[in-house]
């Protein structure tokens, strides 16, 4: 049982590890070239996870600044429209 919480523990911080290797503004997305509408989309999912860590790191932003324009806005706010107010569907009513 110990065994099964330490492997659980250890998948979700590689889970956390592997979602912000992508983060806006940590360098790794703005140095080939600007983002796009799928780096929206990915901005967009993890954009708590990058508000948060933003708070700890100044690098780290919710929003790519380098982006290819309209196209990275609709990707960001699909994202996060999809996504969260998704959750509303989802909910059951009394």
């Amino acid at each position: 049982m110990k065994y099964r919480k330490a492997v659980l523990c250890l998948l979700l911080l590689t889970l956390l590890a592997l979602m912000t290797s992508c983060a806006p503004g940590s360098g790794a997305s703005s140095t080939a070239k600007p983002a796009g509408f799928l780096l929206g989309i990915w901005h967009g999912w993890i954009a708590p996870i990058s508000l948060i860590w933003g708070l700890f790191n100044s690098g780290i932003r919710v929003y790519e600044p380098i982006n290819t324009g309209w196209w990275y806005d609709f990707g960001f706010y699909i994202a996060l429209v999809g996504g969260f107010g998704g959750l509303s569907l989802v909910r059951r009513k009394k």
